[in-house]
């Protein structure tokens, strides 16, 4: 000791450093310790350091460690279970106080940070903020099956904390933080009726998995939770696809040996570490007050639950009052010691009198029989279809749930920033509980709550096994469950809305889903606990579920079973009863699900809401825009949402106009590939002779030739469009160079085709307009409304007239035998009749094109030659050779060039009408001012030297030296 002292005395340092100079180290467990001379050195004899204990074992296929004494070390109790590369530290306390009320406040955190796999949170603060919904859950696996072994009137606080210290990816780290929790609290002071066991169980391709990895519970269509203790099981959890109750009850024997292999290493531990048991005081019933309130209510509180007719709120207002008289009695009594605890005193005589009931008779509360389901009422398609997507109201007796499901694109999709199971969740049901529904006053809101959560999470994974395949149904789904009215079981009737609901809403499940509560009330033997006789109650009351002993939530299909929650207030019950109930629960979802498929067996039709298009990267750059100014616009003028991942676009619209609308959007800029047979839309950008271009798909060019503008010949393409025109088209044709044929007429009704049978005259009227154009004859004139009459159907085969293009016109010319550079000489001129001249009236160029156009039917539009016109000729009447001289032409020979011999048919102003024979009728234009006579009925030598813009042949007259 005196080296020490001169030590601490030759040196300078200031006191804190000296303390190192002394040779001490750090205080560690309460005692103050020296450290070695030399850091490889050996501590000295009776020196301890962090001691901690460990215990190795096997379960499945692993190896599980429990280490203990190592951190956490001023906890009551700590301990850290690993498994593979996964370790989690589980941690108890208690309060301190001896002052406890009248309920055990047990509090269960579970937490996942992600520096547990090497990451920083992806937030704006990088910390983790509020309890995620996978950390309540885990923590509602550890609550569950610990809260009933806590001995009866241990009413301290305790709190129990589970963090996950490193996490590989391969296990779930829930069921190791719940098996550290019980070890946990085996080596604290609290009294406590454990150890248990929690087990996960798979099943992939038939055969039972201990311990399944994630990957495997991917593949596995059972994922079943057991926990127990030596001779009685606990809490059940299970997610299954239709797995058969016989299956269930196998897997269920199965897994209770397995969860029993977590005991005994606990049971070491605690026997190397662990704190002797404090002596806590317990909140105890005394006999004499218990037989007190026996004789002053039981009476009452029998004549009450005797009575079915009574509702929830009349059966609790009659309680109320006997609870009030008890406590008078007592107040005139002046016992204020019994005052506090007559509130549990007559729950307690409420609880004897309603078991007593069930066992000896099979009374219950509402007159009921054991296993009758209470009365259903089913309605779908309760809200409209335009705003809420699907919808179903399901009562059962005075339990009444709303359901609500909403359709939304994967980008909907929650993202689950937590550090184990998946990333994303495109199916979700969120469960609400108002105050209203219990007719109640409360707080609505605030964050998360841990029974909405579990009880949405138990709806969500029964109907999670009827939805369709992603790759078959790629929308995210919501349920939005709003309990209107509680007595009893909303977490099932949350099942049975939402499946009815996803069918209104138009998704193919594969069957409908039921849930049902089934609850136990037993007689037990007060002297060693074991259990004498029970009954098995099905649908359970709210009343029921708070007096019996057990809440068993099994939801299903037909066929089997989806999803289970077991949760119970005994410190265990045998896993025999546990198999029984599945029957039970079978037969009373087939009742029900007889009532959701008399009202909906299948899904409704809805159009579709969602359009998921692939397109490149580069095209969707364009599509988004300068920091999403375009995709926003979109989303603005339509009303839809846009949602772009990789080389995929989702559409999703809230009916088939705002979907169109979008699309259209879309396909004018970014484009679509382009399908013979597909519908487009697109602006014209520029009119040929021929056709028109239009601009469509994000850009491309196509043709629509003037052929493809309707049924009805059409003369020039400036009638039907204009530049700048926005026109929807279908596409008829694309060839290997990459040009593209459109056409307006495919998407028009085919016109009916007359009979021959009927050549009875129609009079056709015209369009109410006036257009303005150009005559053959030169002179600008307006096309009045008219009525004119169709000539009679031609015999030949061919169309009157033929269309040419101004190639073919010049060929035909050059082939005609005719001397263009000869001009034809003029006939005597004779004067005209001036009888002949005040019968014809005055008509324009264009009257008298209109009027040979009456006698000429139209197949399609024309091209002009071009050709000048020579001076024509007349020739002189010969009346004999008219009838052997006119000679008939086809429309298929009528070409330019051709001679014939022609009847005129009417004398006009600035020319003739003629009957060129089949049908066919010509125009002849009067040269310059000079006059010549004809008559109807002339015989003429003429030949065709072009045609009008609407098809008329333009005939000259022949010279004689021409013959």
């Amino acid at each position: 000791m005196s080296l020490i002292l001169r030590r601490a005395r030759s040196s300078s340092l200031p006191n804190l450093l000296a303390w190192r100079a002394l040779g001490f180290r750090t205080i560690c467990s309460g005692r103050l310790g020296l450290a070695p001379s030399s850091p490889y050195s050996p501590a000295p004899a009776g020196v301890k350091i962090l001691e901690s204990f460990r215990e190795e074992f096997e379960v499945g296929s692993q190896v599980i460690t429990l280490e203990t004494g190592k951190i956490a070390r001023f906890a009551n109790g700590s301990v850290v279970l690993g498994m593979d590369e996964t370790k989690v530290l589980s941690t108890v306390t208690s309060a301190k106080s001896n002052s406890p009320g009248d309920f055990l406040p047990l509090t269960v955190d579970y937490q996942e940070k992600l520096y547990a796999q090497g990451l920083i949170p992806n937030t704006y603060m990088r910390r983790e903020g509020a309890p995620k919904e996978r950390e309540l859950l885990c923590g509602r696996i550890i609550d569950r099956p610990i809260r009933p072994l806590f001995p009866p009137g241990f009413y301290h606080e305790v709190q129990i904390m589970a963090s996950v210290l490193s996490l590989d990816g391969k296990q779930d780290p829930d069921i190791l933080a719940a098996n550290a929790a019980s070890t946990a609290l085996m080596l604290s002071d609290i009294p406590w009726g454990g150890p248990i066991g929690v087990i996960r169980l798979g099943r992939i391709d038939g055969q039972i998995v201990v311990n399944p990895t994630m990957d495997e519970l991917s593949s596995s269509d059972l994922s079943l939770i057991y926990a127990c203790t030596r001779d009685k099981t606990m809490m059940i959890d299970v997610q299954s696809r239709e797995i058969s109750e016989k299956d269930l009850a196998a897997a269920l024997r199965l897994a209770h040996p397995e969860a029993v292999k977590y005991i005994d290493p606990q049971i070491r531990l605690a026997a190397k570490a662990g704190k002797q048991k404090k002596e806590y005081k317990l909140s105890m019933l005394s006999e004499k007050t218990l037989k007190k309130v026996a004789d002053l209510a039981a009476t009452r509180i029998e004549s009450i639950f005797s009575d079915p007719s009574k509702g929830k709120f009349e059966r609790g207002e009659a309680l109320d009052d006997i609870g009030k008289d008890v406590i008078k009695v007592f107040e005139e009594e002046g016992d204020h010691e019994s005052l506090s605890i007559l509130p549990k005193a007559v729950d307690t005589v409420r609880k004897k009198v309603v078991r007593s009931r069930m066992i000896s008779g099979g009374f219950r509360v509402d007159g009921r029989h054991l296993d009758e389901v209470r009365p259903i009422y089913c309605e779908s398609h309760h809200l409209p279809a335009a705003l809420v997507h699907g919808t179903a109201l399901f009562s059962r007796g005075e339990t009444q749930v709303l359901c609500a499901v909403t359709l939304g694109a994967p980008g909907d999709a929650q993202n689950l920033d937590s550090a184990a199971g998946p990333s994303k969740k495109r199916f979700m049901l969120h469960y609400s509980f108002p105050p209203f529904c219990t007719n109640e006053i409360g707080k609505k809101g605030g964050g998360l709550n841990r029974r909405e959560v579990g009880h949405g999470t138990l709806a969500e994974k029964a109907l999670l096994a009827v939805m369709p395949p992603e790759e078959d149904f790629p929308y995210t789904v919501r349920i939005n469950s709003e309990v209107m009215s509680s007595d009893g079981s909303t977490s099932m009737a949350s099942v049975c809305g939402g499946s009815m609901a996803l069918m209104d809403a138009g998704i193919p499940l594969r069957a409908h889903v039921a849930g049902v509560s089934v609850g136990l009330v037993t007689d037990v033997d007060p002297s060693n606990g074991e259990i004498k006789d029970y009954r098995i109650v099905t649908d359970i009351l709210g009343l029921e579920d708070h007096l019996g002993d057990m809440d068993f939530k099994i939801a299903g299909t037909r066929s089997g079973v989806t999803a289970i929650q077991l949760d119970i207030k005994p410190a265990g019950i045998p896993l025999d009863i546990v198999c029984e109930s599945l029957e039970n629960a079978r037969e009373a979802r087939l009742q029900i699900l007889d009532h959701m498929e008399r009202e909906i067996n299948s899904p409704r039709e809805h159009p579709a809401r969602l359009a998921t298009l692939k397109y490149t990267n580069d095209a969707l750059r364009s599509l988004i825009g300068p920091m999403g100014a375009l995709k926003r616009k979109i989303e603005e003028e339509t009303g839809s949402r846009l949602y772009i991942d990789d080389g995929t676009l989702t559409i999703v619209a809230k009916n088939q106009a705002v979907m169109a609308k979008a699309q259209e959007k879309v396909d004018f800029i970014i484009g679509r590939e382009i399908v013979v047979g597909g519908v487009y839309k697109g602006t014209v950008t520029s009119i040929k002779e021929y056709g028109a271009f239009v601009e469509f798909n994000g850009g491309q060019q196509g043709l629509l030739h003037m052929s493809e503008l309707s049924h009805e010949p059409v003369s020039k393409v400036s009638d039907v469009l204009h530049i700048g025109k926005y026109i929807t088209m279908r596409c008829i044709d694309t060839d290997v160079r990459g040009n593209i044929k459109l056409s307006l007429k495919a998407l028009l009704p085919k016109p009916e085709t007359k009979s021959a049978s009927a050549p009875e005259k129609i009079p056709v009227v015209m369009k109410d307009t006036v257009s303005v154009e150009t005559s053959s004859f030169g002179e600008t004139v307006a096309s009045l409304p008219s009525v004119v009459e169709p000539p009679q159907k031609s015999k030949l085969a061919v169309p009157a007239v033929v269309i040419r293009t101004a190639v073919e016109c010049d060929e035909a010319e050059k082939s005609s035998p005719v001397d263009k550079n000869i001009k034809p000489k003029r006939a005597a001129t004779l004067k005209p009749d001036r009888k002949l001249k005040s019968t014809a009236t005055k008509q324009t160029g264009a009257q008298e094109e209109e009027e040979a156009l009456k006698f000429t039917v139209p197949e399609e539009t024309t091209t002009s030659c071009g050709e000048t016109l020579k001076k024509p000729s007349r020739k002189k009447k010969e009346s004999e050779n008219e009838a052997g001289e006119s000679t008939s032409v086809s429309a298929r020979k009528l070409k330019i060039g051709t001679e014939m011999t022609a009847k005129v048919q009417q004398v006009r102003t600035h020319g003739l009408v003629l009957d060129l024979g089949g049908g066919i009728r010509g125009m002849y234009k009067f040269e310059g001012d000079g006059e010549a006579e004809f008559e109807i009925g002339d015989a003429l030598q003429v030949k065709c030297t072009s045609f009008t813009t609407k098809g008329i042949p333009v005939m000259a007259l022949v010279d004689d030296e021409e013959l």
